[in-house]
């Protein structure tokens, strides 16, 4: 379809045509060029890989000796003390009678003799032998001497113990004045012992009767209803067994009148 349209040769192309000119957007110039050229030449370092245009050649008579690199101590100088005044005095000769200390007509001979004189004897102190060549230990650090029942407070209750004891006492008491004001009223009612007894020996009769069905209970569980009345009875009985636990566990048990 092309080639019929526009076909290869045509009179048309002998018509000189203008040649299309591309016109270039002018170049990108910074307006800071000059500035960094000025800068570059600035802070270029002269000689900085080639060394110094001119250098010095060293004398061939001014060669290296032995030890001349080495350091050079200062000349030595006799020591004196900038002070004098600070030195330590003089020894003292074997004439010189120096006093020492504070001076005291004591006899210190005597006291030493009547002290020792007047001395109450110190008794040994108690040891035991753990060895066979008879090594001697202390016998207050064997834990075999009885400090525990010599203290003073042996045999009493502890402080701790006792503060405790009556704040249990009074939360107690607390609870049992806040019972009787709801039983005034009718709100609780206490369980006596004989209907404590009666439920419990109730309870544990349906435990009884349940632990019968549950051992009447197949074997096999192959159907849905032996599953349902398994997981039933066992249900009901871990109930019973809490419900035992309850009441044997506190011998003081409340029941709420919800008439009231």
């Amino acid at each position: 379809m092309s080639d019929i349209i526009c076909p290869p040769e045509s009179i048309y192309n002998l018509i000189p045509r203008e040649e299309d000119k591309i016109i270039k957007s002018p170049r990108y110039m910074s307006k800071f060029r000059e500035q960094v050229k000025l800068e570059k030449d600035m802070n270029k370092a002269s000689n900085k890989t080639m060394g110094p245009a001119q250098m010095d050649i060293p004398s061939p008579e001014k060669y290296l000796l032995k030890r001349s690199k080495e350091p050079k101590l200062p000349e030595k100088k006799s020591f004196q003390y900038e002070d004098v005044t600070c030195s330590k005095p003089p020894v003292p000769a074997r004439t010189d009678k120096p006093l020492m200390g504070i001076q005291s007509n004591k006899n210190f001979i005597q006291t030493n003799a009547i002290e020792n004189i007047m001395a109450v004897p110190r008794k040994p102190r108690p040891t035991y032998a753990d060895t066979k060549k008879g090594d001697k230990q202390i016998l207050e650090n064997s834990g075999l001497v009885p400090k525990y029942i010599k203290k003073k407070d042996y045999g009493q209750t502890p402080e701790y113990l006792l503060q405790r004891r009556d704040e249990v006492r009074k939360a107690q008491k607390e609870f049992d004045n806040y019972v009787k004001d709801h039983m005034g009223g009718g709100a609780l009612k206490q369980l006596s012992d004989p209907e404590r007894h009666k439920i419990l020996q109730a309870l544990k009769k349906n435990w009884d009767d349940l632990l019968h069905q549950y051992q009447g209970i197949s074997v096999v569980i192959d159907t849905t209803p032996k599953k349902y009345k398994k997981e039933r009875l066992e249900l009901e009985m871990k109930q019973l067994e809490r419900d035992i636990d309850l009441i044997e566990r506190y011998k003081t048990i409340y029941i709420a009148n919800y008439a009231v």
